[in-house]
């Protein structure tokens, strides 16, 4: 476990999920957490198994697809940490299935806002902070529907690979400022979102299982320990990458 004692990280979508365990990551290696979310009762329960293992942690409500929002979330956190090492733009919705000739304009306009439009809004207060720091590390979450493509996600895969270009872009903005900026992809992750897509059913998880070579879903956890790790000096090479962690889904 990395040692992040008197730093500070910030986590979107932290809810819940793999928001909620990269949060607790964070704050068992010793970081002070600002947690945001737009679910306050989710939200405030993170920051509670948080302090419950003595950790620091603020939550502040937020719907990260509006920029006031996002403004006075970054306003929250500056006041009160004074500063941000890591971020890990997570937060995320996986919007409704269909075709895209059969896509609505609102799910396609949500989907962008929240998934996409959120981390570019996030970044925009981030670099900021960090270059004036003289470092900092960002991580986005994409997904592998942001390095392949699936029938039925037209808006999902859209996002997801406009978040895995606005990483690449990031991170070579931002090189020589000491600012590294990389993308997480995680695979099929036991997480609210999953167990929405299989609606329970045993059957679904029997489909989604079979795509995954590695023979199991994931953990939220496993995410984790990856996001920690591209915030760490072990990572201080890297940057403008996007990770897939998936169990050998996309090397097929």
């Amino acid at each position: 476990m990395s040692d992040m004692k008197n730093q500070v990280a910030l986590v979107t979508g932290g809810s819940s999920g793999i928001g909620r365990a990269t949060a607790l990551a964070f704050a068992q290696a010793g970081a002070r957490v600002v947690v945001a979310d737009v679910d306050a009762r989710g939200g405030e329960e993170t920051v509670t198994q948080i302090r419950q293992r003595k950790g620091d942690a603020l939550f502040v409500r937020t719907d990260v697809s509006k920029a006031e929002q996002v403004a006075a979330l970054f306003a929250s956190a500056l006041a009160a940490y004074g500063r941000l090492d890591c971020a890990f733009n997570n937060a995320g919705t996986e919007g409704a299935m269909a075709s895209l000739a059969d896509g609505t304009e609102e799910n396609w306009d949500r989907t962008i806002a929240v998934n996409l439009k959120s981390v570019w809004l996030c970044m925009k207060h981030e670099l900021p902070v960090m270059q004036k720091q003289g470092g900092g590390c960002i991580v986005n979450c994409a997904s592998i529907a942001g390095l392949v493509g699936f029938p039925m996600a037209a808006a999902y895969v859209a996002s997801k690979h406009g978040i895995v270009g606005l990483t690449r872009t990031a991170a070579l903005e931002n090189a020589k400022l000491g600012v590294r900026v990389n993308a997480v992809c995680p695979g099929i992750i036991h997480t609210p979102m999953i167990d929405r897509a299989t609606g329970g059913s045993a059957e679904a998880e029997a489909q989604f299982l079979a795509g995954q070579p590695i023979g199991r879903i994931g953990r939220p956890e496993e995410i984790a320990s990856a996001v920690l790790f591209l915030c760490s000096p072990g990572a201080s090479l890297i940057t403008g990458q996007a990770l897939a962690i998936d169990g050998g889904w996309v090397a097929q």
